[in-house]
């Protein structure tokens, strides 16, 4: 039988939620401003610069699962503003995207899940990741986000950005997050293979050890879990056994 993890009072759960995002937001705005301005090239960044990419793209990664948790209420429990205010922070630094707007497609997302009402799901090729990743990208990233990175690109450059450290520090972290959340928190659970899926959710879960869970994507490869329960915040997921799960 399927089991969730033990409650928590929304107090502490409230608690825990927004000391990780503010963990998460601050880390990344700390290593964004330093990347992007003050940074400077030496030869120590042949060790240093690759790391410091890979760090601020899992940080991207997690600005997107803070705020996912924030569309479904499990950051905040019983503060829909606090959900609204945070979740937009984190999307508006991801690639200015609009909360509102992603709430709402989530949502239909978690109605009809693999299928050709979910906006998440590509029907005309279940299977093949390229096809999937462009019309995922262009789905979600339409002109109103083009024109906002825009200007926010024409205004660091007006500041004295350089070229190559918005590169590194600001469009690499963002591709290698996309894919990363695409990836692991969309293809791989939701692809259609010769097994059948379990239930209704048509997802699965990536059961891997915590630590490369948590590094993938924040542990939201335990996709089935998050379908059965989506009022469990991104950290309590490993908490929660979905195996031989039916809903």
């Amino acid at each position: 039988m399927a089991r969730a993890a033990p409650a928590l009072t929304p107090a502490r759960q409230r608690r825990v939620g927004l000391a990780l995002a503010a963990a998460i937001i601050g880390g990344w705005l700390a290593l964004h401003v330093w990347g992007v301005f003050p940074h400077r090239w030496s030869a120590i960044d042949v060790l240093r610069a690759p790391l410091l990419i890979a760090l601020q793209a899992w940080l991207s990664t997690g600005l997107f699962i803070v705020a996912h948790d924030a569309i479904h209420g499990s950051l905040a429990p019983h503060r829909p503003r606090l959900n609204a205010a945070v979740g937009q922070l984190c999307v508006g630094l991801y690639a200015g995207f609009r909360f509102a707007r992603l709430a709402a497609s989530h949502q239909r997302h978690h109605e009809a899940p693999g299928t050709a009402d979910d906006p998440d799901f590509h029907a005309a090729d279940p299977r093949a990741f390229t096809p999937w990743l462009r019309a995922f990208f262009l789905r979600h990233f339409g002109w109103i986000e083009f024109a906002t990175v825009t200007a926010v690109l024409a205004l660091y450059l007006a500041l004295g950005a350089r070229a190559s450290n918005l590169i590194a520090f600001w469009g690499l972290p963002a591709i290698l997050s996309a894919l990363q959340l695409f990836t692991v928190g969309t293809w791989l659970p939701h692809r259609q293979g010769a097994d059948a899926f379990a239930d209704r959710h048509r997802t699965r879960s990536l059961r891997w050890p915590w630590l490369l869970s948590l590094l993938a994507c924040y542990h939201f490869g335990r996709h089935h879990e998050h379908h059965l329960w989506p009022q469990v915040p991104w950290w309590r997921l490993p908490a929660v056994d979905a195996a031989g799960a039916r809903h």
